[in-house]
C-alpha cells in the first residue's frame, strides 16, 4: 500500500479528476477527463510524479491498484455492515428476500480485474445507492446510523493499524476522498505524526460531483445530502480505531467541504473523586 505518512493539499477539477498537486513539477502535464464507466467510457489519467515536498506527499499517486482495492474493501464493508445489521435487528423472512434480491443486484456485472479502478468505483456507488435506498424505505433515515455503527465494526476488523494513532483514520479519510478525486489538505502536525490529534480539511468534496452525475444519468439517489450518511459512517469509524471524532461542514467558492479531526480519548478518572 502506498499509505503516505505525511500531509499537504491534493487538487482535482470540479468533475473529480485527479490533477497536479500544488506543488508538483512544472512538466506534469493533462491527459484529458477520465468518465467513470458508471457514466461512459473510462479514460484513466496517466500517473504523475510525486511531489518534490515531502510534507506535501498526497495520495494522488496512489496506485490503480490500491484504488481497486479500497473500492472492494469499502464494498465489502458497507455490505458486511448491512448483513450484520439485518442480523441484530432479526428481520423477518419477507426483508431477507429482499435483501438476498438486492444482494445479487449488487454483485452483478462486477468488473474484470483488468478493468482499473473505475470499474470498482461504479459498483460500490450502485452499491451504496441501493442499500441506502434499502433501509432509508423500510426504516427511515434514522436507521443510517445503526448501519453506520454496524459498518465501523467491520471496518475496524479489516482496516490495518498502520501504527500512527489518531493520524491512521484520518489518513483512511484521506484516501477515500481521493479516490472521488476530491481535494484536501492535511494539518501539518498530522504530517509530523501525532499520535494523540490529527485533522484533515476537505476543500472540495468530489462525491457531490460524481453523484449529480450518476442521478442524471439515471441512477436513483435516496438521500438530499451525501453528508447525511457520510458523517455518520467516518465518525463511527474513528471511535471504532479508538479515537473521539469532530467535524464540521462547510461551503464556500471552492464547493461542498468538511474538516475532520481525530484526537485520543482523554483518560478519565474511574470515578468523580478521581481514584482509581
Amino acid at each position: 500500500m502506498s499509505d503516505a505518512p505525511a500531509g499537504g493539499i491534493a487538487r482535482g477539477d470540479s468533475d473529480g479528476v485527479p490533477a497536479t498537486t500544488a506543488d508538483d513539477s512544472a512538466g506534469a502535464r493533462e491527459t484529458g477527463h477520465p468518465v467513470t464507466t458508471l457514466l461512459g467510457r473510462e479514460h484513466p489519467p496517466e500517473p504523475r510524479p510525486p511531489s518534490a515536498n515531502p510534507l506535501r506527499n498526497t495520495y494522488r499517486t496512489m496506485p490503480e491498484a490500491e484504488r481497486s482495492a479500497l473500492w472492494r474493501q469499502r464494498l465489502h464493508e458497507a455490505e458486511a455492515g448491512l448483513t450484520r445489521l439485518l442480523a441484530e435487528r432479526h428481520v423477518n423472512n419477507r426483508h431477507l428476500s429482499d435483501w438476498f434480491a438486492l444482494q445479487a443486484e449488487i454483485f452483478a456485472d462486477l468488473p474484470d480485474p483488468s478493468d482499473g479502478p473505475l470499474g470498482w468505483q461504479r459498483v460500490f456507488f450502485r452499491g451504496q445507492a441501493l442499500m441506502e435506498r434499502f433501509l432509508v424505505i423500510r426504516y427511515g433515515e434514522q436507521v443510517l446510523a445503526d448501519w453506520a455503527r454496524a459498518i465501523s465494526a467491520v471496518h475496524s476488523d479489516v482496516e490495518p493499524d498502520h501504527g500512527r494513532g489518531a493520524a491512521d483514520p484520518v489518513h483512511r479519510i484521506a484516501r477515500q476522498a481521493e479516490l472521488y478525486g476530491s481535494d484536501y489538505e492535511f494539518d501539518d502536525d498530522t504530517a509530523s505524526g501525532a499520535a494523540d490529534r490529527a485533522a484533515l480539511t476537505i476543500t472540495h468534496c468530489a462525491i457531490w460531483d460524481y453523484r449529480e452525475k450518476a442521478r442524471r444519468s439515471g441512477v436513483r439517489i435516496t438521500l438530499a445530502s451525501p453528508c447525511t450518511y457520510c458523517t455518520k459512517a467516518l465518525s463511527a469509524n474513528i471511535r471504532a480505531k479508538g479515537f473521539e471524532p469532530s467535524h464540521s461542514l462547510r461551503t464556500g467558492p471552492t464547493g461542498h467541504g468538511c474538516r475532520w479531526e481525530a484526537t485520543a480519548p482523554r483518560d478519565l478518572p474511574a470515578d468523580p473523586s478521581g481514584e482509581r
